[in-house]
């Protein structure tokens, strides 16, 4: 039996005794988009598939540093619980074959019980929900943009992530050079991920030193996030099985533009595109036209969830390829929200705004819940932008928070947010998000060395 093809617990329990496997690997993503997880002996996942099972919920209450959210911490777990461990439901449906090692599998679980307010996934499935409600089915998909060095995780802290080798120099965008002359590395991803069932429509060359851009084929719902957390992941350890190292910063060199995780939604109603209209000035119909206005207007409350890290403001700057305003246009790549028209198949909305560091359930889930949010009330987007939006100045209520933690203090205060994804998560997450910053706030930085160390 494929591994794509599981659909249920008797479904994967068939696949186990084919393969004659003795452990499955099943893995959680924490609230940063880590994927945290073990080898499972198969009697356990076997059991598991009908009980559950506990997994410490400390990856519920420590950054992405193993660092212990302290003084204060989150409510959610710590010291004050003794981290017990937190009930977790297995998903057969996202069980995927493992190339990279030799016949194993994966599965993908989700934190159940008191914790399934606070996992991401969770979130992500409970606003789908909220869609399906409503009527709607979401299609979506994830491109990221990402770095690739001939480095290892060893060679990187040896030159204290200075002076790193790319693995191609210069300027070569869309380069049908750099991808063949590296094509045994662009085919070994395109393969991993075909096989893994994150399959990609698109992989090119950016423009810069060893940067990548890759396209996810779409897919409805939570799959789509499932897709991009799994596409990170394992790019990732691609990567390193190659003696590379690719990473998803927002922004890892002042001397290079961000890395992007931009979103691709439309939703569909009976079959029938519910954002495409041929009757309306750019196909735009009034569903896609509210779906617009609501991202617009939350999107400053809801930026901690798309730019999660310190790092990521250090990307939403002017003349770099990403919004500095809750903006909005006809395929203009300078807004935060970019309206592409088509055929009813193809009309949907950009979300441009993220960062490919950002968790891709929460960040979906924003795209995603801001949009229902503004079908649900009627709200109506600002006058499309025509031309440069770095050079036109806007109302402050459309400006984005400079820092992660003018971010987390936005998403506090947000009634929306609360409304959307739940009180205990709002909580729990804007106090993730104030603790990064805080972390942050103790470090010297070389730049701060340089300016002050001796004329000051």
């Amino acid at each position: 039996m494929d591994a794509a093809k599981v659909a249920s617990a008797a479904d994967l329990r068939r696949l186990i005794d084919e393969h004659g496997l003795s452990h499955v690997k099943v893995g959680v993503f924490d609230v940063d988009g880590v994927l945290r997880g073990k080898y499972m002996r198969r009697e356990k996942l076997l059991s598991a598939l009908d009980k559950g099972f506990g997994f410490c919920d400390v990856v519920l209450g420590w950054d992405s540093y193993d660092q212990l959210y302290e003084s204060p911490g989150v409510k959610h777990t710590g010291w004050h619980t003794g981290y017990p461990d937190a009930p977790v439901r297995l998903l057969p449906e996202t069980c995927r074959a493992l190339p990279l090692e030799d016949d194993m599998l994966f599965v993908l679980g989700e934190f159940a019980d008191e914790a399934e307010a606070v996992c991401p996934r969770a979130v992500l499935r409970r606003t789908v929900d909220r869609a399906k409600a409503m009527g709607f089915e979401l299609m979506a998909g994830l491109e990221y943009e990402f770095f690739v060095f001939d480095e290892t995780p060893h060679s990187a802290r040896e030159k204290n992530y200075r002076d790193m080798t790319p693995m191609a120099p210069g300027f070569f965008g869309y380069s049908m050079i750099r991808a063949t002359a590296q094509s045994d590395f662009y085919r070994g991803l395109l393969d991993l991920c075909e096989t893994m069932d994150f399959p990609l429509e698109g992989l090119h060359e950016e423009t810069g030193p060893g940067v990548l851009e890759a396209a996810i084929q779409t897919a409805d719902g939570v799959e789509a996030a499932d897709r991009a957390a799994l596409f990170k992941t394992f790019t990732k350890i691609y990567a390193q099985k190659q003696d590379k190292m690719a990473t998803f910063m927002a922004k890892w060199s002042p001397d290079w533009p961000g890395q992007s995780g931009h979103i691709h939604m439309s939703l569909w109603r009976d079959g029938t595109s519910a954002f495409h209209d041929g009757q309306a000035e750019h196909g735009i119909s009034e569903t896609m036209r509210h779906f617009i206005g609501g991202q617009q207007a939350l999107m400053p409350e809801l930026l901690s969830l798309v730019a999660s890290t310190v790092n990521a403001y250090t990307r939403l700057i002017p003349g770099f390829w990403a919004p500095t305003d809750a903006t909005w246009g006809l395929d203009n790549r300078t807004c935060a929200l970019r309206a592409i028209p088509g055929s009813e198949t193809s009309q949907r909305v950009e979300y441009r705004v993220a960062s490919a560091d950002a968790n891709p359930y929460l960040a979906l889930a924003a795209a995603l819940g801001s949009g229902l949010w503004g079908i649900e009330n009627a709200v109506e987007p600002t006058p499309m932008v025509e031309g440069n939006a770095y050079d036109k100045t806007f109302p402050a209520r459309q400006r984005l928070p400079a820092t992660l933690w003018d971010a987390a203090q936005r998403l506090r205060k947000s009634k929306a947010a609360v409304e959307l994804f739940g009180e205990r998560f709002v909580d729990h997450f804007a106090t993730t998000r104030e603790w990064e910053e805080r972390e942050f706030r103790k470090a010297i930085t070389d730049w701060e060395m340089e300016r002050y160390f001796e004329i000051i």
